[in-house]
């Protein structure tokens, strides 16, 4: 096998070929870069407006989603009208439910204005109304009246009384009246009233008793015209005060007189204020603590007008972020303040939430956030499926506290919510919350990658210019330029693509700024982009470094020259946050007669992962396949990464684990000098990894921290060539002859790299050439099948048990 030319380790992007001297000379990026099928999908999610077409925004983190969409949404909400405003006035009649009414964007915060001034009028309007001359001469002649009324029945009672020598007695400073004989026109004292006689006694006492009975009926039709007398004047006041007030309310009418819902509210505040004139008569208003500035003021609080949602310096359609998407900050909500130890509240008192301040617009949520914040999710589908924002309580709802509350009128609603989340959000959602499915209906897949062509390398270049100046960070030079474009390759493992990760681009961007700085540049040069890229990897490979120590140390066995039966390089890779690197580990196998059981040890202590445990499944079957179509398989073997104590997972060691087996069955030992990645299925062929530049540069890193000798290198399979984007050092390496890379498509071809013997193939009777790997491994194998079956028990065949051989 022949190994990799050195120009195939590396794909480098020609600076040549961009077409500019600097990012200053470029453009900025207008839309999403490589991001057709999510941007179609924005489109169509914003422009159709049914219901339940809100849209999930998926892919990984990192992918500047959140920018992106929010971008995309205020470019398309700026050519769109502008939301109304919304505002709670109080309910006269129904005081706990307060009106929720919509104005065009501004009229809302006027409103509140106009009311604050109508107050304000009206508190000095009404005082001047009822100190004119006219309404006192009114009520003075009312009382007048009044009195006059009185003065005659109780004079006519007088009279009648003296008529019968009694008189009518008055106490003082109360209306209580009593009846008195007279002697000599004066009232009569007790002594003298006990002189009369027996008769005249009686006569007296009936006449009292007579007039007594005209007193009552003269105090009771008195009581009448008292009743009379405060209609009167309540008549006379409602006269005055709507003389006062009508001409300001009704100023207010002609100027809101298109809105049929505040000509209504202004109707029942002159209502109010007639029924309430002694408040601005006497100026006995309620004090009110205002808690925005924490001053007591005197406040005609039920006039107030709570704008909800003001608009009036907004341009197009709302566009709202919540990134704290409690249930609260979601739907509203009503606070309480505490008066004398009791929770109280009113319509003032309520609050905003994103859904109200999007209404008409557009409101981003991270679903996450949402999922995870209790009540949110279920509060947030149900203002959808209802199309009208209920503020309520939690507290209210599951009886966690008793207060006087409220039950403001619903807002209706009409919103496009877009959540943005990772892709395994929104699959769970679609498998087990029939609701999502039916209130998500359209969703925006962002994608990882881009194909690196000459058009798209250029519009990287303006995205990345578009970066730099959104930082204002230093221009990047072609060459710099260029260097990001091979990272990007490198970060997506594949020559072909370019990466859209926008937080790792970002980062390399401003680290690279940060060196160019340092270096006293006004420009970025490719020097800086390297030192930026060395220096996280710097930060990152502490753990890596100290495995590279011990092996180069020798307490973790790895042989990087000679040749060991059984034993393989197999290639790792370990993830460390958002670093990954790859180093060797040694896998041996052993071979004995039993009844054809492969022993994976890591998936029986239970380290291995359910898709190693299926690469061993998958060699297992391909041996058998292979090596074992007319006899039993008679095979016991154990497979184990030595010197692992952490947790194995992947396929991508099934290659080495099927190498050391066949080493072992063949008793030819492999080289150590080499190490292998790859996957394997059960026809023999070989199937790309993850991870391949860090595993080769892993090895390499061992190999060199033991000592390059020129043999070592990496067996990798030859779907992966193309995804090689190898370190500059390992590149200069291979170029010298110091390091191969050998790309294989076969198993044979695997092991023959490994041993340096040929493989063979099978012939047309299924035996292979002589001396050949496989032919050694077929003989072994049927050596085990005529060993057991001489150990086996007569009579009991189907019981064969042979010896515990070692190979």
């Amino acid at each position: 096998m022949q190994a990799l030319d050195a120009d195939a380790l590396y794909t480098p992007c020609d600076p040549d070929r961009l077409g500019f001297k600097s990012t200053a000379e470029l453009a900025d990026l207008d839309g999403l870069l490589g991001q057709d099928r999510a941007e179609e999908a924005l489109h169509f999610g914003l422009g159709i407006r049914r219901h339940g077409y809100n849209l999930f925004v998926l892919g990984p983190s990192g992918m500047g989603k959140h920018t992106m969409v929010r971008q995309f949404l205020h470019q398309c909400a700026a050519d769109e009208p502008v939301a109304h405003d919304w505002i709670y006035v109080a309910n006269f009649s129904k005081p706990e439910k307060p009106r929720a009414i919509e104005l065009a964007a501004g009229r809302g915060s006027a409103f509140a204005r106009d009311m604050r001034q109508l107050v304000e009028d009206l508190r000095s309007a009404i005082p001047n109304a009822f100190e004119t001359e006219q309404y006192h001469a009114r009520l003075q002649e009312l009382h007048e009246s009044f009195q006059e009324r009185s003065r005659e029945v109780f004079a006519e009672l007088a009279e009648e009384a003296e008529k019968h020598g009694v008189t009518l007695v008055r106490a003082r400073d109360r209306d209580e009246f009593s009846f008195v004989p007279l002697k000599d026109e004066h009232p009569m004292k007790s002594e003298e009233y006990e002189a009369l006689s027996e008769e005249e006694q009686q006569r007296l006492s009936a006449v009292i008793t007579s007039l007594e009975d005209k007193l009552r009926g003269i105090l009771h039709q008195r009581s009448q015209w008292q009743r009379e007398l405060r209609e009167a004047i309540k008549t006379l006041n409602r006269e005055v005060g709507m003389f006062a007030v009508g001409h300001l309310i009704e100023d207010l009418r002609e100027k809101y007189n298109d809105i049929a819902a505040i000509n209504d509210y202004l109707s029942e505040v002159q209502e109010d204020v007639i029924d309430n004139l002694n408040a601005f008569r006497d100026e006995e208003e309620e004090e009110v603590v205002m808690w925005e500035t924490g001053k007591a003021e005197q406040s005609f609080r039920r006039y107030q007008v709570n704008v909800l949602v003001d608009h009036s310096e907004a341009s197009g359609a709302p566009v709202v972020y919540e990134d704290l998407p409690i249930f609260q900050n979601l739907i509203g909500r009503i606070e309480y303040v505490s008066q004398m130890g009791t929770l109280v509240t009113d319509y003032m008192l309520i609050r905003s939430g994103a859904l109200h301040r999007a209404n008409g617009g557009y409101l981003v949520l991270d679903a996450h956030k949402v999922l995870t914040q209790p009540f949110a999710w279920e509060a947030l589908k149900r203002v959808l499926y209802a199309g009208e924002i209920h503020i309520e309580s939690p507290a209210e709802m599951y009886s966690m506290i008793s207060t006087v509350s409220l039950e403001p009128e619903p807002v209706p609603l009409d919103v496009k919510v877009i959540l943005v989340g990772e892709r395994y959000l929104y699959y769970l959602l679609q498998a087990y919350d029939p609701d999502f499915a039916e209130l998500f209906k359209v969703q925006a897949d962002f994608e990882n990658s881009l194909d690196s062509n000459d058009d798209n390398q250029n519009l990287y270049a303006r995205l990345l210019a578009t970066l730099v100046r959104k930082d204002q960070l230093l221009h990047f030079d072609r060459d710099a330029v260029a260097r990001v474009i091979e990272h990007s390759r490198r970060a997506v493992e594949d020559t072909q693509k370019l990466s859209v990760h926008m937080r790792s681009i970002n980062d390399l961007l401003q680290e690279s700024d940060y060196w160019a700085r340092q270096g006293d540049r006004e420009l970025v040069i490719r020097a800086d982009v390297q030192q930026a890229i060395d220096k996280q990897i710097y930060r990152s490979d502490r753990v890596q470094q100290r495995i590279m120590e011990e092996i180069r140390r020798g307490t973790l066995l790895i042989d990087t020259s000679g040749a060991v039966t059984a034993q393989v390089n197999a290639l790792v890779i370990n993830e460390l946050g958002r670093f990954a690197f790859g180093h060797p580990s040694r896998v041996t196998a052993t071979v004995r007669v039993g009844e054809g059981e492969v022993v994976d040890i890591e998936r029986e202590v239970e380290l291995g992962g359910a898709i190693h445990s299926k690469g061993v499944m998958i060699l297992t079957a391909y041996l058998a396949a292979r090596f074992a179509g007319s006899k039993p398989l008679s095979l016991a073997a154990t497979l184990v990464f030595e010197q692992n104590y952490g947790g194995i997972e992947g396929d991508s060691a099934t290659v080495a684990e099927l190498c050391a087996l066949l080493s072992a069955l063949a008793s030819i030992p492999v080289r150590q000098s080499l190490a292998v990645t790859g996957s394997a299925n059960q026809r023999g062929q070989v199937q790309p990894v993850g991870g391949i530049n860090e595993k080769i540069e892993g090895f390499f890193d061992a190999c060199q921290a033991i000592g390059l000798n020129g043999e070592q290198g990496v067996v990798i399979p030859s779907t992966n060539v193309e995804h090689l984007m190898l370190r500059e050092d390992v590149v200069a390496a291979a170029r010298e002859g110091h390091f191969h890379i050998y790309p294989v498509n076969t198993v044979d071809e695997a092991i023959e790299v490994l041993t340096g013997i040929t493989a063979g193939e099978a012939d047309a009777q299924g035996e292979y050439p002589h001396n050949s790997v496989n032919y050694k491994v077929k003989q072994r194998l049927e050596d085990f099948a005529e060993t057991r079956h001489e150990f086996a028990k007569p009579g009991d065949e189907d019981q064969d048990e042979g010896p515990q051989g070692q190979g």
